[in-house]
């Protein structure tokens, strides 16, 4: 690893070659460390819910040197092993209800971004008119950060990121954590309406949980949006039969949105959900041993022909009814839904007020971000 990306909107071909093979391989990561990778996708549903593996490797000091779980460590802190905690904690702030109340100003944000796209001759960069900004706009707002702050807390987050160069990702994260420090003083003294007062409030959560989720959702939030509104729109633009389907049925939207996040291209440094073996165990006749890293490859396993025909190909009426792209059972993502409904608002309204546009670059001219824990487009040309 890495695999070589040879096409931004398809599956490696070398991960494709490894997943014809089997379910479960040894490789050797980027760092030099060797790792189980997990690619079939019965095998990732289980382990995704399988209590025989943790986030922490039973002996830190023999853990193998992966960038991202580092960076996974210190935002999780101490519910790096107490992950019910931090699912009772933070599931209350994502109910239906509340995603529901947000999404008007979900909607209100995309218009008015959409206004000034509408202002600007093309081609224009999609991921900088709007990928970029709609997600941080919408964690500013549901979680109670200053809207003036914005700017500055993306960059800090961006940083925090880029698992290429530890030394800035150290500094993003302090700066990070030193805002949200300040930022939780002043909801303690301050309440609002917004999920950090709400925490604040919650009873017996101690300064430094606050912080660490803090942290959480305003860097798991905002990077994660921000690649997949690039990569649902370039799927759908790369294959304009499917942009049509749209055009001639909006009521596909959902599906369209489930379809391409099952599509969506991570970072090709990235192998999948770090984990390490709690004891040993055998999955697909391969035996893993205590301490073994092991990385589960949800894309991978949403590209897996046993589950999906012919997986490669975009079809926004397709059942994704076993997509893993939100992981699984106790380890699902919390923030699902509010990923989903920014991405269903954004496709609405792209589809009604922009039924032409298309890609202004061919997708061999599309690049990832390959020094970032979660990937993305470089840019995102687009034309109507």
């Amino acid at each position: 690893m890495p695999f070589e990306q040879t096409n931004v909107l398809q599956l490696a071909p070398g991960l494709r070659t490894l997943q014809s093979q089997g379910a479960v391989h040894r490789v050797r990561t980027a760092e030099g460390d060797e790792a189980w990778l997990v690619t079939g996708h019965a095998q990732v549903a289980q382990l995704l819910d399988d209590d025989r593996l943790g986030r922490s490797n039973p002996d830190p000091e023999a853990a193998a040197k992966d960038s991202g779980s580092a960076l996974l460590a210190s935002l999780l802190g101490d519910f790096a092993t107490d992950h019910a905690r931090l699912r009772a904690l933070l599931e209350p702030h994502f109910s239906p209800e509340r995603m529901l109340a947000l999404r008007p100003h979900v909607e209100k944000l995309t218009g008015r971004l959409l206004d000034e796209l509408a202002g600007q001759k093309p081609p224009v960069d999609l991921r900088q008119t709007l990928a970029l900004p709609l997600p941080i706009q919408v964690m500013c707002e549901w979680l109670g950060v200053p809207q003036e702050d914005k700017d500055q807390f993306g960059s800090w987050t961006q940083d925090a990121a880029n698992v290429g160069d530890p030394v800035r990702s150290k500094q993003g994260l302090g700066e990070l954590f030193g805002y949200c420090r300040r930022l939780v003083a002043d909801k303690r003294q301050n309440p609002g309406d917004d999920v950090i007062s709400r925490i604040c409030a919650t009873e017996g959560i101690t300064d430094n949980e606050v912080l660490g989720l803090t942290a959480l959702l305003l860097f798991g939030g905002y990077e994660t949006t921000v690649a997949r509104i690039g990569t649902c729109v370039s799927l759908l633009l790369a294959n304009p039969e499917q942009w049509q389907a749209l055009l001639d049925d909006p009521g596909l939207v959902p599906g369209a949105v489930e379809e391409t996040l099952r599509m969506s291209m991570p970072n090709p440094h990235n192998g999948g959900m770090p984990r390490y073996a709690l004891t040993d165990f055998e999955i697909d006749g391969v035996t893993i041993r205590t301490g073994d890293f092991v990385m589960l490859n949800i894309i991978a396993a949403n590209h897996d022909e046993t589950t999906f025909a012919d997986p490669g190909r975009i079809d926004v009426a397709r059942d994704t009814t076993g997509s893993l792209v939100f992981g699984r059972g106790a380890y699902s993502c919390v923030g699902a839904m509010m990923a989903r409904m920014q991405l269903q608002v954004v496709l609405t309204q792209l589809v009604a007020r922009f039924p032409t546009m298309r890609l202004a670059v061919g997708v061999e001219e599309l690049g990832l971000r390959h020094n970032t824990l979660i990937g993305g487009l470089i840019q995102l040309p687009v034309t109507w």
